[in-house]
């Protein structure tokens, strides 16, 4: 029995998404650990969906029963997540007003222009860009946001940042959780690890309350992103145990499921090291599997390294959650003008 079958959900995916061996990578990294990817980064038809909108499916009942007309959330100049609550707005006909906040030291040229900001523009959002820096919290940018679409006459459903802190936030990956344990029926075995990007914090709670249900919620390995990781683990923490409760799991979410490497963050948020981009490269030449250096470029490092360093057992199956994000590599185009 599924523990979200009592919330109503919006369909803005296609669905299960499919699960791929990557032969290549595997054998590029030794061959002695298998590596998967489960392609969240394919899940819709909705401006080249992504993790957000596993998310938002569940969110959207609530802001169409609320009686709102505007849409407001907030993130980075290059958001994922603010691209995809354009996107559900377009697709739900409501307004959409984003925040996009300088949560990162890069200054390409056409970086505010360009990939995620460039579709959110496309799709009709107004997006309002503030010299804020960094934070995963609650911000006063997207507080005044809400107010200013109550002043112009409208209502808006506050959305914060990545969906994390929303009651509902979690729901969606719960049901990855549970998706994975459906199609290791149908594959005839069950993965070892399951390697995922960490930055706001609820795709990996989510993840932590459905594999918990499932007795390996340690098996979640989160690679962080954000470079602030005592802030991180205590949201994860936090979202994981009010998700828990939401959807009475009957099992206390403890500290030792809550797994996050911070080896990989450096240099800064949304700034990629240069073994980012060698893992982004790697990743595309050998599967021609995109990954982006704000969020899967970091996760990637943090897999490929894992591996080498014999972190993994021998014989392991590894499970890569690919969230998506390749729009932003746009904004980074000269790291990569040589490839």
């Amino acid at each position: 029995m599924s523990l979200l079958e009592k919330f109503e959900r919006y369909p803005l995916t296609y669905g299960k998404t499919p699960i791929e061996h990557l032969p290549r990578l595997t054998e590029a990294l030794g061959g002695k650990v298998e590596i998967y990817a489960k392609r969240d980064d394919c899940n819709s038809g909705l401006a080249m969906g992504g993790n957000k909108l596993r998310k938002l499916e569940y969110i959207v009942p609530d802001a169409l029963a609320s009686g709102a007309d505007t849409l407001v959330s907030i993130g980075g100049v290059q958001s994922n997540h603010t691209r995809m609550v354009a996107a559900t707005a377009a697709k739900i006909g409501m307004k959409c007003v984003v925040v996009q906040e300088k949560w990162v030291p890069h200054f390409d040229a056409v970086y505010d222009r360009v990939g995620n900001i460039l579709m959110t523009r496309l799709m009709g959002a107004e997006s309002r860009l503030v010299d804020d820096g960094f934070d995963i919290g609650i911000r006063e940018s997207w507080e005044n946001a809400m107010q200013s679409v109550r002043d112009a006459g409208g209502k808006p459903y506050g959305i914060p940042a990545g969906a994390s802190v929303h009651k509902y936030g979690a729901l969606g990956y719960i049901g990855f959780a549970e998706e994975v344990a459906e199609q290791e029926k149908e594959l005839g075995f069950a993965f070892e690890y399951i390697v995922v990007c960490v930055v706001t914090g609820s795709t990996q709670a989510g993840m932590i309350v459905g594999f918990k249900a499932q007795g390996r919620a340690d098996r979640v390995i989160g690679i962080d992103a954000s470079g602030t990781v005592a802030q991180t683990r205590a949201q994860v923490t936090e979202i994981a145990r009010n998700a828990a409760e939401l959807v009475d799991l009957g099992q206390e979410i403890t500290e030792e499921d809550v797994v996050i490497n911070a080896d990989y963050a450096y240099p800064a948020y949304g700034v990629p090291s240069e073994e980012t981009n060698e893992a982004i490269r790697l990743a595309a030449r050998t599967e021609a599997m995109m990954t982006d250096p704000v969020y899967e470029g970091k996760s990637m490092q943090g897999l490929i390294d894992l591996t080498r360093n014999g972190f993994f057992p021998e014989g392991s199956r590894v499970l890569y959650a690919h969230l998506g994000g390749a729009p932003a590599l746009n904004g980074y185009s000269y790291y990569y003008k040589e490839g």
